[in-house]
């Protein structure tokens, strides 16, 4: 019954920022865990940054570079992605679960978004 719908992606240069939005509906009242994942043909999808009630979490690979966000009045998060380079070409999806604490592991996460692409050239 939960539903992510993802939004923002296009494309962009090496060096330039992108802002993706994830949109939730359908939660509960219990705690939700809202996560970023991307993923690449071929390759298995790999968790970014996570926020929940206790607090966010980030994959090494992406500190300094990507930070999320809660978007108000809605149930929303955005990812703010800075200095990106033709590696982060991928599919970005968010993701949820009902847990007051982040893991990065995209089989914790039971409800999922459509993803959205991000290009970036050189």
């Amino acid at each position: 019954q939960v539903h992510l719908v993802e939004s923002g992606g296009g494309s962009v240069h090496a060096g330039e920022s992108l802002r993706l939005s994830c949109t939730a509906s359908g939660l509960t009242d219990e705690p939700y865990a809202l996560a970023w994942f991307r993923q690449v043909p071929g390759k298995q999808r790999e968790g970014i940054i996570c926020i929940a009630r206790v607090g966010t979490l980030v994959n090494d690979r992406f500190k300094g570079r990507f930070t999320i966000s809660r978007d108000h009045p809605t149930n929303a998060v955005s990812l703010q992605m800075d200095n990106l380079t033709p590696e982060d070409t991928a599919t970005y999806y968010c993701a949820a679960r009902q847990k007051t604490t982040c893991v990065l592991n995209s089989v914790s996460y039971d409800s999922w978004g459509q993803g959205t692409h991000v290009t970036v050239s050189s």
